[in-house]
Formats: structure tokens, sequence, C-alpha cells
């Protein structure tokens, strides 16, 4: 799109500050600036910017706070991936040209965007994450748990030995103070996690019932409120692959691939 009207903005981000490269439709560059890494300043420089603004930055650690803080006050955003941006690492190297040249791209359709979800699913997303990474920690304390038991020759197998009912039982066959004790800390963190989870559990279910799209996910057979709402939270639409072999590879909650 060549206009004067259009302003494309390519953003070099680092965690003290953002080095920033304004070209115009026609490819002239128009302003420089380096700014703190900080919402309001970085909001106040586009609010003195005229025209329709396009902006874009390189996948990274501050790449999905800054996609939410720029969103509803530019046009477009791309988040893009810097192993694809290989003219970034021809020629002289500094910030300032770093955020000239992911302008240049983005005036040119030369990036390549990493999807970063739609508006509104920001909390869903976080107790998502929050819920699976808690659940594998969870799994982790349960296998090392039973590896415990095995180390001393004690078999087990089966779910028995979590249970509460059935703790001091298993704990009975450590004749090894340091052991048994060690194994009485692993029931703790296994307890202690399972509150938590629990916890979050509900947040997010609880979350999930102000998106349709959950009701949907869950007229197909075999999916319940946890798995479509997780299904939501990874996946959050469709139109972000490019063919259904994408979306089959995408790895459903709890293991294995969508179909």
């Amino acid at each position: 799109m060549l206009s004067s009207n259009v302003k494309y903005i390519g953003l070099d981000v680092h965690k003290e500050a953002i080095a920033i490269a304004v070209l115009n439709g026609a490819g002239k560059l128009v302003m420089e600036s380096i700014v703190e890494t900080k919402a309001s300043t970085l909001l106040d420089f586009l609010h003195g910017l005229s025209g329709e603004l396009h902006a874009t930055l390189e996948e990274g650690t501050w790449a999905a706070w800054l996609y939410d803080v720029l969103k509803p006050h530019v046009a477009e955003i791309v988040v893009c991936n810097p192993r694809r941006n290989a003219l970034l690492k021809e020629g002289s190297k500094s910030d300032k040209i770093d955020a000239r040249k992911l302008a240049e791209l983005l005036r040119s359709g030369m990036l390549r965007a990493v999807y970063h979800g739609e508006n509104g699913l920001g909390t869903l997303r976080e107790l998502a994450r929050s819920y699976l990474t808690i659940s594998k920690d969870m799994r982790r304390v349960m296998s090392r748990l039973k590896a415990l038991y095995r180390s001393w020759g004690i078999p087990c197998s089966g779910k028995q030995v979590y249970t509460s009912r059935h703790r001091e039982q298993w704990l009975n066959k450590i004749t090894q103070p340091g052991v048994r004790r060690r194994a009485e800390l692993l029931y703790q963190q296994m307890d202690g996690l399972s509150v938590v989870r629990h916890t979050v559990r509900g947040e997010l279910l609880a979350e999930s019932r102000k998106h349709q799209a959950v009701k949907i996910l869950r007229q197909i057979p075999l999916i319940g409120p946890l798995r479509a709402t997780l299904l939501l939270a990874l996946m959050q639409t469709p139109h972000r692959f490019r063919s259904k072999r994408q979306l089959w590879t995408l790895q459903w909650p709890g293991g294995g691939d969508a179909r």
C-alpha cells in the first residue's frame, strides 16, 4: 500500500529499550527513536504519529506483552519469526539498523507472522498454561515417588500408592528412616500441587464459560468441558493454520495429536 498516510514501524526490542524506525508508504525513513521498554512510553510515541499505523517486531521474550499492548492502537501488528528474517543478518548491525530493516520488510510484505491469538483469550490461555504446568509437575512428583519405592525393592503399580487412605501402609514398607522421610516429603509436595491444581481447574472452567467456542467444541463426541477448554486455549482459532494437516499435528492436552 503506497500512501503517504500509511506508516510502517519496525521495533527492535530489548530489555531496557526499544529502537523504533518509521517509514512512510514510499519507504522513506521519517522518524527514528529509542524509547524505554515500557507500555506508556511506547504508546506516547505511537500517539504522536499520524495516519494508518502498521507495526512489526520479532518473536521473543517481550513479544506477547507488546502484541497485547500495541494491537488496539495500530491497524496491523506482525510478530515475525526471526529465523526466517535472513535479511536482518546481512550488512551492518545495530538496533536502529535492525528496526529500519524490520520496517522495510513489513512494507514489502516479506515477513512471516507468528500467530499471537485472538482478543479476549489472554486470561484463558494463561490459566490453561498454569493448569498444564502444574499437572506436569504433579506427574513428575508421582513418578519420583514410585521410583523411590522401586529403588528399595518395593514393587508398586497402579494408583493405590498415591491415595491418602493407603499412604501409611506404603510408608511402613520403608525401613530406613531417611528414605521414609523423603517419601513423606514427596507426598506433601504431591498434596500441595493437588490443591493448587484443583483451584486452577475451577478458575479455568469458570473462565471458559465466557467463550461460545467451548460450547461448540463440547458437541464433539468424547470432548468434555476441560478438554474443550484446553483445546480452545491451545488452538484459539483454526484459521491460524494454513491446512488441515497442520491442525492435525496440534498436540492435544494429555498427549497425542488432534486426530
